[in-house]
């Protein structure tokens, strides 16, 4: 797909077709007429305008649209309702839960018609095939989705970085907008790993994603001076605003995983140019796409904290299109721009009335009109979780060889739902191993290759579960191919491992040796194609069990997966041992 309007994607003939529209020489397929139209380019609103449409552009914009409409135009009456461009989500996470076709089902009713999304997950556990066939399951939508190249940050040195051929494949693909969300600490102590990887793809032209939680100062413009120059990260109007000063577009998140709308709103008062500013969800959960909604949402959330309505239009079309290069046939409407628009009711009422994609109604009234296409995934992709055989309790004991009482450990201590720190403890040996103990809300935490060294296991010891029984397993662990799986006995955590073994992928509570709740992810081991309503009520199914457990936090996936990323701070795990993420280093359990 070309970048540069019609000409560059449908050809000379499909351009030569539309200027004759244009021109009044020929009809236009699909006319919308007498409606205020937001001008994203100008930040005006035009009054009794008009839009003609030939197939899936745009051929004109105006208050005289006689000329182009003929008998056979299909006329839409837009008096009193407001037309503006269709939402784009600049930064999201659609490899997770469920499928492309299930999750379009509920998002492009809203108005959302492109969506830009990372695709590291499926490289980290099937590697460049289930990238490519992922690519193809958002190929051929009702909407336009496009998706950044891993740049496989990991604690994990089996799976940390991309290899040079394979990141000049997928940067030639028109549907790749650039380089994925590198970590500024892995950056900035590994310079050497990951700066060819970000001049391959600025000599591509094409963006590098960043991701810079906590850095400030000196380190913060280390990471831009990189190349980097987007980031999702900031929580407050102060930290968005030393980003926009330093040259960086930042991209406002307000998702399932974190919610950061309310706290940055301040930004609006200070007087500065907001055109860098950039609404995404990254990431939105079952449960928060059937009762919110899609794209549609933020933008609404985005006016109820006080930004003007048509600044947070833009946030969510022009500005998210132009710093991804693709203004030229997205982000306003506009003679040569593919023809997405959403008609609403008013600028402060952001509910989609009409969605029209690429020329075609899509939606009407918040009812579907097109069904996304279900892709079939190979078997590859289906079969991702490579273990030589099935886990036993003793797979998950700590034996201690040198005569001992106590021994002094590292401990991942879970001091908020994501956040983490080593403590080190003294704890007792009983007969020759180190065991959980609940009373003091010590568990076993493993984490289980998948992928490169298949069964290749480390166990670890994590405080801050508070489960009293039980154990919850898991395979879609961030940036890394492994099962993580968190536990009160070597039993329950052997059955939990097992049953996503069997499903080859997903989610299973395992109490006493029986599955209390599961959830089946066979597609690269992270998501299903089973309805969302079903992913939803499963979601919850394992969320009550595990507070029912003792869990302490609001969303225990979320805490589990989280164990391995490179993204937060500051103890995580890998099938190689703890990392400690302020130098990078491999750490074992027991402290010298």
């Amino acid at each position: 797909m070309g970048r540069h309007g019609i000409l560059s994607t449908g050809g000379i003939e499909k351009t030569r077709e539309l200027m004759n529209v244009t021109l009044g020489k020929e009809k236009a397929d699909l006319a919308l007429i007498n409606a205020t139209i937001l001008n994203v380019y100008t930040g005006e609103l035009l009054e009794d305008y008009s839009v003609t449409i030939k197939g899936e552009w745009i051929a004109s914009v105006g208050n005289d649209p006689e000329d182009t409409i003929g008998p056979h135009t299909h006329v839409i009456d837009a008096t009193g309702k407001t037309i503006i461009p269709g939402l784009i989500d600049g930064h999201t996470h659609l490899v997770w839960l469920y499928s492309a076709s299930e999750f379009l089902r509920y998002a492009m009713a809203g108005g959302t018609t492109t969506i830009i999304t990372e695709i590291m997950e499926p490289f980290y556990t099937v590697g460049y095939k289930g990238v490519v066939d992922f690519l193809a399951s958002l190929s051929d939508q009702p909407i336009k989705i496009f998706g950044t190249v891993p740049s496989m940050v990991s604690i994990s040195k089996r799976a940390r970085g991309i290899p040079k051929g394979v990141l000049k494949k997928l940067l030639t693909r028109d549907d790749i907008l650039g380089l994925g969300e590198s970590y500024w600490q892995t950056v900035i102590q590994e310079p050497e790993e990951y700066l060819p990887i970000f001049k391959e793809t600025l000599d591509s032209g094409k963006r590098l994603e960043g991701h810079s939680a906590g850095a400030k100062g000196e380190k913060l413009m280390a990471y831009i001076a990189s190349g980097i120059s987007s980031c999702h990260e900031p929580i407050n109007a102060e930290e968005v605003l030393e980003r926009l000063r330093l040259g960086m577009h930042v991209m406002i998140r307000e998702g399932s995983i974190r919610s950061d709308l309310d706290s940055i709103s301040r930004i609006k008062d200070s007087g500065v140019d907001l055109r860098r500013l950039i609404l995404v969800t990254d990431g939105i959960g079952p449960e928060d796409l059937l009762r919110k909604g899609y794209m549609e949402f933020v933008v609404r959330k985005a006016i109820d904290c006080g930004f003007d309505p048509i600044h947070a239009i833009q946030m969510a079309t022009i500005n998210v299109a132009e710093y991804f290069f693709l203004d030229g046939i997205i982000g306003g409407i506009a003679p040569g721009k593919y023809a997405d628009i959403v008609i609403i009711p008013d600028l402060k009422t952001i509910k989609a009335e009409y969605v029209i994609s690429k020329g075609k109604i899509i939606a009407k009234q918040g009812d579907l009109l097109v069904s996304a296409r279900r892709h079939t995934f190979s078997d590859q992709s289906l079969n991702s979780i490579h273990l030589s055989r099935k886990f036993e309790p003793a797979d998950f004991s700590l034996p201690v060889e040198k005569e001992a009482t106590h021994v002094s450990v590292r401990v991942i201590d879970q001091v908020t739902d994501l956040v983490t720190k080593e403590l080190i403890l003294s704890v007792p040996v009983i007969q020759g191993e180190i065991r959980s103990d609940v009373r003091k809300d010590i568990l076993k935490v493993a984490a289980i290759d998948r992928r490169h060294v298949p069964g290749k296991t480390f166990v670890g010891l994590i405080k801050g579960f508070r489960l009293r029984a039980g154990a919850i397993a898991c395979s879609a662990a961030w940036d890394i191919s492994d099962i993580i799986v968190v536990g009160e006995n070597g039993e329950d955590m052997a059955g939990a491992v097992n049953r996503i073994y069997a499903f080859q992928g997903g989610v299973a509570v395992c109490v006493k040796g029986q599955i209390l709740a599961e959830i089946p992810l066979p597609i690269f081991g992270i998501m299903s194609d089973i309805p969302i309503p079903t992913i939803a009520q499963r979601v919850e199914e394992v969320r009550r069990t595990m507070q029912d457990l003792g869990f302490p936090f609001d969303d225990p996936l979320l805490t589990l997966l989280t164990l391995t990323t490179p993204a937060i701070p500051f103890l995580r795990i890998c099938e190689e041992g703890l990392v400690d993420l302020r130098d990078g280093k491999t750490l074992g359990l027991l402290v010298p």
